[in-house]
């Protein structure tokens, strides 16, 4: 049986009310593209750009800003040789952004000899969270701010088959066990014990549960959650869905070194067929039509704000 959901009143929307729009769209500093191959790439982002703007002037009001500033930033990621900022959404191609980001810094001098343990848990790059007040305004004030964003359910079933459907020595223990315990009936010891062989319906009745057992996770909160896009100005939103191009178009507004492209390779399980709208459609068969529909309501935001059309 589903969990209660939160009250009618508290709309989705509501968390936006009372905060203060952001300044106007500043055009893009377009000096080091050359070549005019990239102009559908730059359309299609000054739409994008245009799109959100819009969304966010109709659903906000010029009112006080209620949420911590440190807090706001801490999903970004500081480049100061070329003066970037990227505010990471996991399942959107991050992995390999970090590792661009290290190339760009000069850590390292391809990206493609960077282990997953060094992205992740290297601590080689900087969080824009890390500076004191000044330095966070004037990297905001001044930086380059890009976010790669991914239709919402495709990043959902992506980070359910990474995390649940593969050893993991975190997930399975921390979330695994607390999900089988609470919404499966009459579980095993051993799925007990160690938490794995999650499903998939399991894991959305988590998901939608107001007193969840265990708490939110970056792989799946909401990219309006993560990154604010309505309270930090974006110069540039790419999409999973495009990543290439605007990867590579993105790097040359930003004056890379002309022989750094966005990796291609898929970070982990490069046997595992990549989560597409047929796989994902897969999944979703798990689960009623209430269960569907409350999934996407929970993505609300996601959906609206960059133009995804709803399943």
């Amino acid at each position: 049986q589903l969990p209660e959901q939160q009250k009618a009143s508290e709309s989705p929307l509501s968390w936006f009310r009372g905060v203060y729009l952001p300044p106007a769209l500043h055009p893009l500093n377009k000096t080091f593209v050359k070549g005019g191959e990239w102009q559908d790439v730059d359309s299609t982002q000054e739409k994008r750009r245009a799109f959100l703007q819009d969304f966010c002037r109709k659903y906000n009001s010029r009112k006080k800003l209620q949420t911590h500033l440190v807090h706001l930033v801490s999903r970004i990621y500081v480049e100061d040789r070329h003066k970037v900022l990227y505010c990471e959404v996991p399942k959107a191609g991050c992995s390999n952004w970090k590792r661009v980001l290290m190339v760009l810094s000069g850590l390292a001098a391809s990206a493609n000899n960077i282990s997953h343990d060094d992205v992740h848990y290297g601590k080689h790059l900087r969080k824009l969270d890390s500076y004191d007040l000044k330095g966070i305004y004037t990297r905001l004030n001044m930086y380059t701010k890009f976010i790669f964003v991914r239709d919402p359910m495709e990043r959902l079933v992506s980070a359910f088959r990474d995390k649940f459907e593969h050893s993991n020595s975190y997930y399975h223990p921390v979330f695994g066990k607390a999900i089988i315990k609470k919404y499966r009936h009459n579980a095993d010891e051993e799925a007990l014990k160690t938490g794995s062989g999650v499903k998939f319906k399991e894991f959305i009745q988590y998901l939608l549960d107001s007193h969840r057992p265990v708490g939110m996770d970056i792989h799946w909160e909401q990219v309006s959650k993560l990154c604010y896009p309505c309270l930090i100005n974006y110069d540039f939103i790419g999409k999973f869905e495009t990543l290439e191009e605007d990867a590579n178009y993105f790097l040359q507004l930003v004056g890379a070194p002309a022989n750094l492209k966005f990796p291609k390779f898929k970070d982990r399980h490069s046997s595992d067929e990549r989560t597409s709208t047929e796989v994902v459609r897969q999944y979703l068969k798990e689960l009623s039509k209430e269960e569907r529909q409350l999934t996407y309501d929970f993505y609300y935001l996601d959906y609206l704000m960059f133009n995804y059309t709803s399943p």
